[in-house]
């Protein structure tokens, strides 16, 4: 993928100089979603890391003035023009903007540069800081699934199924937001 640059941040493939910072927000994940993702040694996070910097769809977010990990952005393209996207950032750098700036300008390179006609995000129903982000990224919420999917169990062993709420945002409806700035 190309570099995007914002205002205070890169958005480029991952790179091996990456670890640590995969790390440090892997480690202990604060949403079920993240759980198969979790690490516990720089090895395993080198190892992704590796992986990672050769597959576009991986998004590395980094401070422009440390080139710092700070986050990342992936997609997965489900049909010719429809993204499934989601995000999971460092939370000793939340409350700063750094999230919606990243988000704002992936969607940007997803509706231009890969042609995508409709982008959507699962987000669980307590995981209000990414609600929020899909709201200030222009996402509509679109649906709301009943024990939906599970990531995790619970003590007795059966599954803790969660409930989901569903965004998501045409390139017409992205479009009329960025004339209406």
């Amino acid at each position: 993928m190309q570099k995007i640059e914002t205002d205070r941040l890169i958005l480029r493939n991952f790179s091996v100089t990456d670890a640590q910072g995969l790390l440090e927000y892997s480690a202990h994940p604060r949403v079920n979603c993240f759980l198969d993702d979790k690490m516990s040694t720089l090895e395993e996070a080198a190892l992704r890391v590796q992986e990672r910097s050769n597959d576009d769809s991986y998004i590395a977010v980094c401070l422009k003035d440390s080139n710092a990990l700070i986050g990342e952005l992936y997609y997965v393209k489900e049909e010719q023009d429809t993204y499934a996207v989601c995000w999971n950032f460092n939370a000793r750098f939340e409350g700063k903007g750094y999230a919606s700036e990243s988000v704002k300008a992936f969607f940007k390179y997803l509706f231009i540069q890969k042609g995508a006609r409709r982008l959507y995000a699962y987000v669980e129903d307590d995981n209000y800081r990414s609600q929020k982000l899909c709201e200030r990224a222009g996402m509509r919420k679109e649906g709301y699934f009943l024990e939906f999917i599970s990531f995790t169990k619970y003590e007795d062993g059966t599954p803790k199924y969660e409930n989901t709420f569903q965004y998501a945002l045409l390139k017409k409806e992205w479009i009329k937001q960025q004339h209406s700035k």
